[in-house]
């Protein structure tokens, strides 16, 4: 699309008949253009050439004016039947057009399908709509500061009549400027967030590697993977949880449903410990609130499960019910950063998950989580971001596990993160390296979205020298998975079994397991 609506800046001059055309379609919106081919400025004016003193340019110096302002009727013309967006997010469009080329640059780096140019032109339309719906609304009050007074029928008459045209012309203005507002927000809400300059471009095979801790374990035995252990252990039942529920659904038993308590229990009083506020969290949420955190309810091959008949969607983390909690909510900076934790339950459609890397528990339709999540000042994020991939380095250092922690790459990121880390822990079962966490610094991405803002300290002068409060400013959001429970279980398994079929419990889960120091086939009774 880009290329459709911006062709490279050269001096051509459109037909008579495209011209007229392009005309037609905002007859009554815009000027008539000015002449083609007039010099080429380093930043040229839209058509319209009596803007007030900051309305932008149309296009960068790199494109026609001409050229633009022909398309762009035909994204007018597209606007008509755009449907209203059910939410719109505080997206920063005057930044995006003055480094349109860096954005576009950024968002190809990321794969997302955002088309800046026509965000940019739609952003210019809007403006120009919104200048004369402006410039009509002064027309109005003037017509009606006439009405005032004694004044002959006849000039009554003609003021009553030009009040209705000029109301009549207003409402279909307003209408068009509706209709660009709500394509401007669907185009707009495309565009991901910005990418941290440390961050490597391109696919995982580009990840950094930021620190690697331990070693894989030798083993003089065969070893088996957790699926094996699972069973013969009698902690993990795929078949009758695909019979109840479907394929990728099953039961933790015996000491597996023991280890997930433990594992849950002893993260939350070590993060508790570390100032995290707890919470249990609604496993339901509204659509709309999943899309403010950056995730697509509505796509086709979405990992989200909505309820059939209302507004709503089973949580695929923590991470979105912990964001809606301040939802529209304005915060003291004296009271950020504010840290929180919360065990919920994660439902993902996988949707495109097949092979023998998704076997078993490593991904499943539902599981159960600790979530890190974290509201605070733009200044603050990026040390917050170093604060919890450390705090994940701690905790599966202290259950013993190899890991190495990785600075993922563009293309890994999805639309909310400006940078985020992995930890991949080593599987021997399955004989890879496979993720257990990561670590993510969303910067104001879902803040503009969820609309959460804070008052910074102190007092400024207006230009009139008077003292007021700071304006708002909108928070940064952090996130980490503090322990997915399958996983855990997975590298728990994998890396602590022994020759007999049985599995070492780490130090640090036996007070959780009443002591239990090993895990063996239940007595048979």
């Amino acid at each position: 699309m880009a290329s459709r609506l911006l062709q490279p800046s050269r001096c051509v001059r459109p037909s008579g008949n495209a011209l007229r055309h392009a005309m037609a379609n905002v007859r009554g919106v815009a000027s008539p253009p000015q002449t083609p081919c007039q010099t080429q400025r380093a930043q040229t004016l839209p058509v319209r050439m009596s803007y007030p003193r900051g309305l932008p340019p149309v296009c960068s110096d790199r494109y026609s004016a001409v050229t633009c302002r022909a398309v762009s009727t035909e994204v007018m013309a597209e606007t008509t039947e755009t449907a209203a967006p059910e939410w719109k997010a505080n997206i920063d469009f005057k930044a995006i057009r003055e480094n349109f080329e860096a954005v576009q640059k950024n968002a190809d780096n990321r794969k997302a399908a955002a088309d800046v140019a026509k965000v940019v032109d739609l952003y210019n339309q809007y403006l120009e709509l919104k200048y004369q719906s402006d410039e009509l609304r002064q027309e109005r009050n003037q017509a009606a500061a006439k009405m005032k007074g004694k004044m002959d029928a006849d000039v009554r008459a003609a003021l009553v009549a030009e009040g209705k045209a000029l109301k009549e012309k207003g409402a279909a203005l307003d209408e068009k400027l509706s209709a660009l507002e709500n394509a401007l927000q669907i185009e707009g809400q495309k565009v991901p967030n910005k990418t941290h300059p440390d961050v490597p471009i391109g696919g995982e095979e580009n990840a950094n590697l930021r620190s690697e801790v331990g070693q894989q374990r030798k083993f003089d035995f065969p070893v088996q993977d957790h699926l094996a252990l699972g069973e013969k252990l009698k902690l993990l039942n795929f078949e009758d949880g695909a019979a109840v529920a479907g394929n990728k659904f099953y039961y933790l038993q015996n000491a597996g449903a023991l280890l997930e308590l433990a594992l849950v229990n002893w993260t939350m009083n070590k993060v508790v410990a570390k100032g995290y506020t707890p919470y249990m969290t609604p496993d339901l949420v509204r659509a709309t609130v999943l899309e403010k955190c950056g995730f697509q309810p509505r796509m086709a091959n979405t990992q989200v499960y909505s309820v059939e008949g209302m507004d709503l969607c089973l949580a695929g983390t923590a991470e979105i019910p912990l964001g809606g909690l301040y939802m529209d909510k304005v915060i003291d900076e004296a009271d950020l950063p504010i840290r929180m934790a919360a065990f919920g339950h994660c439902f993902r459609t996988e949707a495109g998950a097949a092979g023998s890397a998704s076997k078993g528990l490593y991904r499943v339709h539902q599981f159960s989580k600790v979530e890190t999540f974290v509201i605070s000042t733009p200044e603050q994020s990026d040390a917050l971001h170093e604060e919890l991939i450390s705090m994940e380095e701690q905790l599966f250092a202290e259950l013993g596990l190899h890991f190495k922690v990785l600075d993922m790459p563009s293309h890994d990121l999805g639309a909310p993160a400006y940078r985020k880390f992995d930890i991949e822990c080593w599987m021997p079962g399955m004989e890879r390296y496979g993720e257990i966490s990561s670590a993510s610094n969303c910067t104001d991405y879902q803040a503009r979205r969820l609309n959460i803002r804070y008052r910074p300290k102190g007092t400024e002068k207006d230009k009139k020298g008077k003292v007021k409060k700071a304006p708002l400013q909108f928070t940064h959001t952090l996130n980490a998975t503090a322990c997915a429970v399958p996983r855990m279980i997975i590298a728990i398994l994998e890396n602590f079994q022994q020759e007999d079929g049985s599995v070492i419990v780490p130090e640090v889960l036996r007070p959780y397991l009443g002591g239990m120091e090993k895990i063996e086939p239940p007595a048979q009774k």
